[in-house]
């Protein structure tokens, strides 16, 4: 079962929050960051493993990820699996329900996890008083299509190579963008997930993590990762990684 926590008046809330630069809308004004309050009235804390929900079941709910990471994927009628995103504080998971009314892809976490949970019918209520909250819906969005269309890009035209050094330099900026040393970083998922993620097979993605070492583009031990020559692999890469 996950821990639900409910939050009082002297909780950590969306209005002192160190994370609501991230997942609130760019310029919002204090006393609307301040209606956010009324719309994350809890939290979860989901054990390493477990799934916060499942594809198929009801959206209820966004959830903005608080401390911890995690994938979604994909689940077809035979068991195939396909993972489509790991996500990291600041970011929302579940978006992609928001306008159906069933979840479109299971959420799992990667480490114990701590989300705050935006019930789509508070959203709703807020948003009718808020234009931002209505913007940062719209841009969330966006962003979830970007995502798509980026491991389309990935899967149809990069070369196994490109892929990889891709996806390092977006896990690098967007550890930067939480503070994070965006050279050394610990990666929480397994390289089996990431060569499902990436369309590799796990002994692509551990050839390739050894031809970077050997070229000193990083330096690998276990999921502890350092970037060693980030235009290197940012000409490798070949994409934007933004």
């Amino acid at each position: 079962m996950h821990k639900r926590i409910s939050l009082s008046p002297e909780s950590t809330r969306c209005s002192t929050c160190m994370l609501n630069s991230l997942c609130l809308p760019l310029g919002i004004n204090s006393n609307d960051i301040a209606k956010f309050d009324e719309v994350v009235s809890e939290r979860i804390r989901i054990p390493k493993g477990e799934a916060l929900f499942h594809q198929g079941d009801r959206s209820v709910a966004i959830y903005g990820i608080r401390s911890g990471s995690i994938k979604t994927q994909l689940e077809d009628a035979v068991g195939q699996v396909q993972v489509t995103g790991f996500l990291l504080p600041g970011e929302v998971v579940g978006i992609d329900g928001f306008l159906n009314t069933t979840q479109l892809s299971n959420a799992i976490a990667l480490e114990d996890t701590e989300v705050c949970v935006a019930r789509i019918e508070d959203m709703d209520r807020v948003a009718a008083h808020v234009p931002a909250v209505q913007h940062q819906l719209r841009r969330l969005s966006s962003e979830e299509i970007k995502r798509s269309q980026q491991l389309v890009v990935a899967l149809g035209v990069l070369r196994s190579e490109q892929r990889l050094a891709a996806f390092l330099l977006n896990l690098s900026q967007r550890l930067a963008a939480l503070g994070y040393s965006p050279n050394e970083f610990v990666l929480r998922m397994s390289r089996e997930e990431i060569g499902n993620y990436l369309g590799l097979t796990l002994e692509t993605v551990s050839r390739l993590f050894s031809r970077f070492a050997r070229e000193n583009l990083i330096r690998i031990h276990q999921r502890e990762v350092q970037l060693l020559d980030l235009p290197t692999l940012r000409q490798l890469s070949g994409v934007d990684c933004g």
